[in-house]
């Protein structure tokens, strides 16, 4: 089959690789017809994610129709239209029995890597490094799908997959990202971040009851997609202050709820910690540039909850904790629990709450993603979420 593989940093090409096998009776096989590229395949492709091997397989945001399952599974037979998360979980381990399913405890294969790592493992993922499992992902025409039963969410006739594919990740992943910042009626909510994931915690901040929403971006784009579709306050960090243009808006307290929807890849306007992050990543003294997070810390209001839905690789330095110790925050983050959320976020596009569609700017062949990989890298021809048909 034709999947998209990993050759270094800045170097993704379309390869033939074996087709995937059943290999466990849990396992199902997918034939994708929908994927995409998310934020967090920037991280793997600017080379910051460590445990990559050459010819690793991409993707994390597929779907697509079952060709074939295994002796043991029961809920998917061949046929079935499915979007598959992107976190890989068991369902009956202690996390998953908890519905924390991004903290499986038996889906990564590699733990010990994660274990040295991090102190313990969490779930294994698609297409993420070898830390994490060594899976290969689903920027392919067909993915093995391991414990079947619990990952894949059935999707009904009539539904397009532009619809539904971001279920996969980035419409839980920003829905639990507003969730994780207890968000109580009334509330002003800052988003850090106006890339796909922020997007959806924008417009989940809105359905858990946000007074107001706050963007905060440079690319004019995205700013304007989270004005219309998003109906947010906008703030480009390029034109202004952020922190003092946050206290004006907010009278001086600060926001209720911050969203840092940007994660290790933080860009600034001549803030001397991010020259200093750049300087430190670009000579390998450094994993992650925190300064939407140092940010979102100090403009937070006292007393208030930062979540943290964007992803960070290893060791941040510079954290402005002695402040939020100070100010009493609270502070809740992690790779989504996809699973929990499928189905009640299902509902939400059934019944026309929402089209999740409208982050979707180019639509390009499998044969396309490693230009487009580069134009969404580089935030060229307007773009801000790439979707492919193998």
């Amino acid at each position: 089959m034709r999947a998209l593989c990993w050759h270094g940093k800045s170097d993704v090409r379309v390869d033939t690789v074996p087709d995937p096998k059943i290999q466990d009776p849990g396992d199902a096989i997918v034939r994708i017809t929908t994927t995409c590229i998310c934020g967090s395949d920037l991280h793997l492709y600017d080379g910051f994610m460590p445990t990559m091997e050459a010819g690793d397989v991409l993707g994390h945001e597929p779907m697509g129709i079952v060709e074939e399952v295994g002796k043991s599974v029961t809920k998917l037979k061949p046929g079935d239209r499915v979007v598959v998360p992107f976190t890989i979980s068991c369902g009956s381990c202690w996390f998953c029995e908890r519905k924390m399913y991004s903290l499986c405890d038996r889906s990564n294969p590699n733990a010990e890597i994660a274990r040295k790592a991090m102190g313990q493992s969490p779930a294994g993922l698609f297409g993420y490094s070898h830390m994490l499992g060594g899976f290969p992902g689903g920027q392919a025409e067909y993915l093995r799908v391991p414990f079947a039963d619990v990952g894949p969410v059935k999707i009904p006739d009539g539904l397009p997959d532009e619809k539904v594919v971001f279920l996969s990740d980035i419409f839980p992943t920003g829905y639990m990202g507003a969730e994780n910042a207890e968000i109580e009626s009334g509330d002003t909510v800052a988003v850090w971040g106006c890339g796909p994931v922020a997007q959806f915690a924008i417009q989940s901040a809105w359905m858990l009851g946000a007074g107001r929403v706050i963007a905060i971006d440079r690319v004019p784009e995205r700013l304007e997609m989270s004005r219309r579709h998003g109906k947010a306050e906008t703030i480009n960090f390029d034109e202004v202050g952020v922190y003092d243009q946050l206290m004006e808006m907010t009278k001086g307290r600060g926001p209720d709820r911050c969203i840092d929807a940007v994660g290790a890849e933080a860009h600034s306007t001549g803030a001397v910690d991010a020259v200093l992050d750049k300087a430190k990543t670009a000579v390998g003294m450094a994993t992650d540039r925190a300064h939407a997070l140092r940010e979102a810390i100090m403009c937070c209001r006292k007393g208030g909850t930062v979540s943290v839905p964007g992803v960070y690789i290893g060791y941040p330095d510079k954290i402005p904790f002695g402040a939020a110790m100070n100010k009493g925050l609270t502070f809740k983050m992690g790779q989504t629990h996809v699973q929990r959320y499928t189905q009640p976020l299902l509902e939400k596009i059934q019944s026309g709450h929402i089209d999740p569609s409208f982050v979707i700017t180019h639509t390009v062949p499998l044969k396309d993603a490693p230009q487009m990989y580069k134009t969404f890298s580089d935030k060229k021809d307007g773009c801000i979420k790439v979707v492919l048909k193998p």
